[in-house]
């Protein structure tokens, strides 16, 4: 059974969140110029640290989404397996129907809700951390450093993950007004919002401490800025980074791979989207859609053939943690790291105890194998192989856990890519795994015709949503393909 601790963060979630429902933006119109929900404006509000402080809380709170049926609602990071795993040769969906269907068979339009939303739900968080930088003046000395690190951190982690999908999209780096249509418009180069993205985390870096794994940290910046950096070809400066975490002796692997997603605040998370069980306004639902029929669309997630077969040849006692047959139905597999509040769901998969769609299992963004593979990456800069003690230590580090023990001598890029995937499956890593190690288009076209899907190479980036191009009149360019 999962323990869910009731940390720091999660309390405060809970005490900021009746006072920011009455002053956050409204999303119902452009989100790029908010709307205030009533006669209570955040204007003026954020007048010392307690109050700042709240507003860091609805940083957190936009990142975490909204668990509800309506797409009107920003969903945050919990839909976000749409975007990534459904669009790799990790999973499908069931019913082969409806926009999330559009996913696995790369045939998604612009007028998609899903992409909509998590395009929208990126910049309300992106919104929601520019405010409280707007207002750091108001703090003191000793919280504004922190307030303004949690808050760069949020934003780079929205921009990062907006690039990777959309490509160049609008750079919003400062509140805005209704006036500001250029601003909320135009499509910045993707190297200025890299640059943006490194210099957010880099002050993070500088301003944070490693304390709740549910807020941003010293550590989160450092993992997320060598991702950025391998993104970006920058290989020794990940590798600084990626060194930076392993030799604070902050982390540790968990002995049990199974621990990770069921200990929460384990030595192994680096950073995680908090979530409580039982309450619709901090609760998940991605646990119950990974479980298929119990969830809010009846066929999200089923594990590929593909995916099936090499958790099978070389996942060890990891495959055993990530997939089951489903128990309903029996030819189909499903993913089991999510499993709703830590129940298996009785024989046919599908009887809970508690409510599946009110789950409060944290989302892990970041975590100690995740680094030590990308300290892997950076030592291979770019190349076919290596042997570099450093890189057959870290590698042989995540390789023993899952109990595969064999000495390793030599490691080839194909080599990481089935690590990473076998190790980070269904954690909504491997598309940007292959797009980064330059795989993509050869690896998702072959699995593209094996599979009579309709991929070609400007599926790499999603379109950006039909009615942001309409709200802009004319300024805003889809991208080619749609």
């Amino acid at each position: 059974m999962k323990s869910f601790n009731n940390n720091k963060m999660k309390q405060l979630r809970f005490l900021g969140l009746a006072l920011m429902v009455c002053f956050f933006p409204s999303c119902e119109s452009d989100f790029l110029e908010p709307v205030p929900e009533s006669a209570i404006s955040s204007k003026g509000y954020f007048a010392n640290d307690d109050e700042i402080e709240t507003g860091v809380i609805g940083i957190y709170d936009a990142m975490q989404g909204i668990n509800s049926t309506s797409l009107s609602d920003n969903r945050g990071v919990q839909q976000e397996f749409y975007l990534t795993e459904m669009r790799s040769d990790n999973t499908r969906t069931k019913s082969q129907e409806g926009e999330a269907a559009q996913f696995e068979s790369y045939d998604i339009t612009p007028n998609n809700g899903i992409v909509e939303n998590y395009y929208r739900s990126s910049y309300s968080t992106i919104y929601r951390a520019n405010l409280v930088l707007e207002n750091l003046d108001n703090a003191t000395e000793t919280a504004a450093g922190t307030f303004e690190g949690e808050a760069k951190f949020a934003r780079a982690y929205s921009y990062f993950n907006l690039v990777r999908l959309f490509g160049e999209v609008p750079l919003v780096d400062k509140v805005i007004g209704p006036l500001d249509k250029e601003i909320a418009y135009t499509r910045a180069s993707a190297s200025a919002i890299y640059d943006l993205i490194i210099s957010d985390l880099e002050t993070a870096i500088a301003n944070l401490d490693n304390g709740p794994k549910t807020r941003a940290s010293k550590a989160a910046a450092q993992g997320l800025l060598a991702k950025v950096h391998l993104t970006l070809g920058n290989y020794p400066t990940a590798q600084v980074l990626t060194e930076s975490i392993i030799n604070s002796g902050l982390f540790s692997l968990e002995p049990n791979f199974n621990d990770v997603f069921y200990n929460e605040n384990n030595d192994e998370v680096i950073f995680a989207i908090a979530f409580n069980p039982g309450l619709a306004s901090d609760s998940q639902d991605f646990s119950a859609e990974f479980m298929n029929g119990v969830g809010r669309t009846a066929g999200v997630n089923y594990v590929t053939d593909e995916a099936v077969a090499i958790l099978e040849e070389k996942g060890g006692d990891r495959t055993q943690f990530s997939y089951r047959i489903d128990p309903s139905q029996m030819t189909q597999n499903q993913v089991i790291k999510y499993l709703p509040n830590g129940e298996d769901g009785g024989a046919d998969g599908k009887t809970f105890t508690s409510d599946a769609t009110l789950s409060g299992n944290d989302w892990i963004v970041l975590r100690y194998a995740d680094v030590l593979l990308m300290h892997v990456e950076a030592i291979l800069a770019g190349g076919q192989e290596t042997s570099v003690p450093a890189a057959l230590n870290s590698f042989q580090l995540v390789r023993d856990r899952a109990g595969l023990t064999d000495p390793v001598t030599t490691i080839t890029k194909q080599d990481l890519l089935d690590e990473r995937r076998v190790e980070l499956a269904f954690e909504n890593q491997r598309l940007f795994d292959l797009i980064r190690l330059g795989v993509a288009q050869e690896v998702l076209s072959a699995f593209s015709t094996a599979n009579n899907y309709s991929f070609s190479a400007t599926d790499i980036l999603l379109p950006i949503p039909q009615r942001e191009i309409n709200l802009s009149n004319g300024l805003l360019q889809q991208n080619p393909g749609y």
